[in-house]
This record gives C-alpha cells, sequence and structure tokens, in this order.
C-alpha cells in the first residue's frame, strides 16, 4: 500500500482536537472498538484476527497484543475516537478557519517562457481558506486516493501562496511531489 502523507496528516490534526485521551491499555482499546462496530466478529475482521481472540482482549485475559496487532488496533481507534469532536473541528475548519499546512517537498512549475521552472524543495507554512479544507475533508471522507488528496493541497499551495491570491503568476501551475513531510493544523 503506498504511503498516504496528506490522509494521515489530516487523521494526525485530528487527533489535536481530542477532548479526552485514547484509551491505553489493549483491552479498553478493544471494548471500545468492539461497542462501536457492535459486534466482535466485525471486530476480528477489521483486525485480522479471530472472534475468541477478540473476545479474549475484551475480557482482560490478554494484555499486550503483537506489535502489528498493537498497530493495527492503534490505527483503527484513531480513526474513530470521538467522531462528535472529530465533526465539529472539521466543520469549523470548513466553513470560518480554515486550516494551515506545514511541509518540506519538491515543488515544480509550469510557467511562462523565460522563468525558472525547475522543481527544488521548500519548506511551506501557510494558512489555507476554508475552501480547501472543506474540499480536502470531502475528499478525504469519499476515500479519495493520496494523488487526489495531494492535488488538493497542491492547488491551495499554488493559488495562496505561489499566485498570492491571483495578484501574480497568473499562468502558473505548480506540482506537489517527493513530500518530506507534511502537517496540518485546524
Amino acid at each position: 500500500m503506498p504511503p498516504s502523507d496528506i490522509d494521515d496528516s489530516l487523521l494526525r490534526a485530528d487527533e489535536q482536537n481530542f477532548t479526552r485521551p485514547i484509551p491505553r491499555s489493549a483491552g479498553a482499546q478493544m471494548r471500545f472498538l468492539v461497542k462501536q462496530l457492535k459486534s466482535t466478529r466485525e471486530t476480528a475482521r477489521l483486525l485480522g484476527i479471530s472472534q475468541r481472540t477478540v473476545e479474549r482482549y475484551v475480557k482482560n485475559q490478554i494484555r499486550s497484543p503483537k506489535p502489528a496487532l498493537a498497530g493495527r488496533l492503534a490505527d483503527e481507534l484513531r480513526r474513530r475516537w470521538q467522531p462528535v469532536v472529530r465533526r465539529r473541528a472539521r466543520d469549523r475548519a470548513a466553513r470560518t478557519t480554515g486550516l494551515v499546512i506545514e511541509t518540506r517537498a519538491r515543488f515544480g512549475f509550469t510557467a511562462a517562457p523565460g522563468t525558472t521552472d525547475d522543481g527544488r524543495i521548500r519548506r511551506i507554512t501557510q494558512h489555507l481558506p476554508p475552501e480547501y479544507a472543506s474540499r480536502l475533508f470531502t475528499a478525504q471522507e469519499a476515500g479519495a486516493t493520496e494523488a487526489e488528496l495531494r492535488s488538493i493541497a497542491a492547488e491551495g499551495l499554488q493559488e495562496i501562496y505561489f499566485k498570492d491570491n491571483g495578484a501574480r503568476a497568473s499562468g502558473l501551475l505548480v506540482e506537489f511531489t517527493d513530500i518530506d513531510y507534511v502537517d496540518f493544523a485546524f
């Protein structure tokens, strides 16, 4: 499975808005997932383990999962933790506050003749308006690929950072590649 820099970063940004800590013990994590999925069978299918193993975690008969299972369990828990808090924070970002993107990546350009269009590594921290936050969240919830999410982020940086809201470089097209890291905050 290819890396999902943008998707993972948006999920990490959600965690900044949580009001309660995520459960630490494997039993508490498993109980939460079983409650969310409403069955031990679905939880087992999601995590790739047996239903009996899920039941043993729920009863605290098993306390420490193997590293691979611990990672899958933590990932699924983070995706489902405090959905109302997550939705409110995302709605606020999509309607009023927007989001901040901080990245270090290679940016290449397609521009007018006579300008430098060679891609180079740049570190950029930029506030993106609510319309780009809304588009990113909508695409992520619809199951967009990493390339589609990257395209939306690139378009936001192109319009706000490189074109300065339309004040310069009208024909500029930006490519957002070779991501070293990307972080969002909202």
